[in-house]
C-alpha cells in the first residue's frame, strides 16, 4: 500500500469530529463554516507531506486549533496577555523547532512561541530531537507546520533563520534574521553546536523583551 492509498484509510468522519470538538471550544468566537474552513485548510497543508497517515488527523487537530487561535487574537476575540514569538525556517525540521522549544522552556510560559516553515517537510530532524532531549527540552509533541498569514498577524517578533525571500514581511513587527547552520544532514556533535548557538541568541532575545 503505498502512502496516497494509506490516507484513503482515514475516514472522513474523524475530520467531521474535529470540526465538532473544535467548534464546541470556540463556541462564541467562530461558527462551525469558519472552524471547517480552518480544519480543511490544516488538512490540505498536512496531508501532501505526512509520512504516518494514521497519526494525520491528530496533526491537523492541532495545527487548525492553533490557526483559530491566532486567528482570534488577531480579531480582538482572545486576549494577548505574554509576547508572541514566531520562529521561521525553511523545512521547520530543526533551527526553527529548536529555537521555538528552547523560547517555550527558558521563559516558563512567559511567551507564546510558534514556529513554522516556508516548505515544510514531514518529520523534524532526529538529531534536533535528540539535541535538545539532551537538555531536558522534548519535541516529541511536535511537526513541521506552513507558515500562514493568521500566525504572521498574531506574531509580536518574527524570527528568521535561513528562508530568505520566502519569508513575508509585515509593517508592525519586529524581525530579527539569525545566520544559524542548518543541522541538516550534520552529525549529533554539530547539531550540540547549533543548538549552543540557538540557547544563546533565544537568551538574549528573551533578557531583550524582559523575560
Amino acid at each position: 500500500m503505498n502512502v496516497r492509498d494509506a490516507r484513503r484509510t482515514v475516514p472522513e468522519e474523524a475530520y467531521d469530529k474535529i470540526v465538532d470538538d473544535l467548534t464546541y471550544r470556540y463556541a462564541g468566537t467562530f461558527d462551525r463554516d469558519r472552524v471547517a474552513a480552518a480544519v480543511m485548510s490544516a488538512r490540505a497543508a498536512l496531508e501532501p507531506v505526512s509520512r504516518i497517515p494514521d497519526f494525520l488527523p491528530v496533526l491537523v487537530e492541532r495545527f487548525a486549533r492553533d490557526q483559530l487561535l491566532a486567528a482570534a487574537k488577531n480579531e480582538g476575540h482572545v486576549a494577548r496577555t505574554v509576547p508572541e514569538l514566531l520562529f521561521v525556517c525553511v523545512h521547520n525540521a530543526g533551527r526553527s523547532q529548536m529555537a521555538a522549544a528552547l523560547a517555550a522552556h527558558l521563559s516558563a510560559g512567559r511567551v507564546h512561541v510558534r514556529s513554522a516553515g516556508s516548505a515544510p517537510t514531514g518529520v523534524i530532524l532526529p538529531t534536533a530531537v535528540q539535541a535538545l532531549a539532551e537538555r531536558g527540552v522534548e519535541l516529541s509533541e511536535e511537526f513541521p507546520k506552513p507558515l500562514t498569514d493568521d500566525v504572521l498577524h498574531a506574531s509580536d517578533v518574527i524570527v528568521t533563520m535561513g528562508c530568505g525571500d520566502a519569508c513575508p514581511v509585515l509593517h508592525g513587527k519586529r524581525y530579527l534574521d539569525w545566520d544559524v547552520a542548518d543541522p541538516a544532514g550534520q552529525p549529533i556533535e554539530v547539531v550540540r553546536d547549533i543548538r549552543d548557538d540557538i540557547q544563546a541568541r533565544v537568551t538574549v532575545l528573551l533578557r531583550d523583551l524582559g523575560i
